[in-house]
């Protein structure tokens, strides 16, 4: 059992209050709900206690419990696969490290849920005391300061794009979004590849800032159409003429990393991508129909990518949790910039409120503070 000291409102969890997945249930042209038979609703149970972006210390352990002692400072791996679900054999995704792609989210004795925070027999961080498996539990160094650990969630998702779709050397990327995903991803650029130049699509000042800290250059603006136009004007692509929105080609951008997922992101990034770029989308925003004629005409390259398992950092492979603990506690990724509010959990309206304005409160990542 853990008591949560720090936990990270992720932006699905801000959907989810804010009930904006409207494109789950969009009228599609035929008149039919488009979204309805979405597959993710069989991975998540209800009523369920959310937060999964979770610093915590253990108060008790289990008998079978043997790495992990009461008072240790722990960061949360929250996918509830085949080992926290005590299923064996494991599943051939277990095996090979490949966590998001566990064949068991809906099997063994909870309800079905990928995560701590989707499933009903789960707690998850916004609460007292959260329940956790062993092998869901890293330890924080103690040169790390709860500030920092509380990102290694979003850091790993960042990190399974990044390094299972690299940027080819001395290339321009794009990062869609400055949000917790979009500011991580900047940051592995800088950390990882720093022969790549970044461009970010920040929205707000306070994003703006941090990704040009982190050292990107930014871009922003309400027009599409502008973005396509400045994002080729940068990376040198050549834009063809167009009734509409036009299409960079060939392109100059060697690989988008979409992490709002949107249409209309989508769109903009096939867009401005070189030919036989990668589009890789890791941001959670529902169904989307866009108008994706590029991935066919440039032979674009169009990938999901989802959470985060084993990975594997400049020849080692461990866990994304790992990899984000040993490269914060050397000192070669540095995300605290990002936490700009912290909450006490009786204030979770002022929490939300805060990322529902973004623009007037300046908010990037929102914690719950337990301490």
């Amino acid at each position: 059992m853990t008591k949560p000291r720090l936990v990270g409102i992720c932006g699905s969890e801000s959907k989810a209050v804010f009930l904006d997945y409207a494109s789950f249930t969009s009228p599609d042209r035929a008149g039919k709900e488009f979204g309805v038979e979405n597959p993710m609703k069989n991975f998540i149970s209800m009523p369920h206690v959310m937060g999964h972006e979770v610093v915590a210390d253990v108060v008790e352990v289990g008998p079978d419990v043997t790495t992990l002692a009461v008072g240790d400072r722990v960061a949360l791996n929250p996918w509830l696969t085949c080992e926290p679900r005590g299923i064996t054999p494991w599943c051939p995704a277990c095996v090979a490290g490949d966590l998001s792609q566990c064949h068991s989210f809906a099997k063994g004795p909870f309800s079905p849920g990928i995560h701590i925070g989707m499933c009903a027999d789960v707690s998850g961080g916004f609460a007292d005391l959260m329940p956790a498996h062993e092998s869901m539990l890293h330890k924080i160094p103690d040169e790390l300061s709860d500030e920092q650990a509380v990102f290694a969630d979003p850091f790993a998702v960042s990190l399974h794009a990044i390094t299972r779709h690299p940027p080819q050397p001395a290339s321009k990327v794009l990062v869609y979004g400055a949000g917790a995903l979009g500011l991580a991803a900047v940051a592995i650029l800088g950390a990882l590849y720093p022969g790549v130049e970044v461009m970010s699509v920040a929205r707000f000042d306070s994003q703006r800032e941090v990704a040009e800290r982190f050292g990107a250059t930014t871009v922003w603006s309400e027009s599409r159409l502008e973005i396509i136009e400045q994002v080729a004007d940068w990376s040198g692509g050549v834009l063809q003429p167009a009734d509409g929105l036009p299409m960079a080609f060939p392109g100059g951008i060697d690989v988008v990393y979409d992490t709002i997922g949107a249409a209309e992101t989508l769109e903009v990034g096939a867009r401005v991508l070189r030919a036989r770029g990668t589009l890789v989308k890791l941001g959670v925003h529902g169904p989307a129909r866009w108008e994706d004629t590029p991935v066919y005409l440039k032979e674009i390259h169009f990938t999901g990518s989802n959470a985060f398992g084993m990975e594997e950092v400049e020849g080692v492979r461990r866990h994304g949790i790992a990899q984000y603990l040993e490269l914060a506690r050397t000192g070669r990724v540095d995300l605290t910039p990002m936490l700009t509010h912290t909450f006490d959990l009786d204030n979770w309206r002022d929490a939300f409120g805060a990322l529902a304005d973004q623009e007037a409160s300046g908010a990037i990542k929102v914690a719950f503070d337990f301490r």
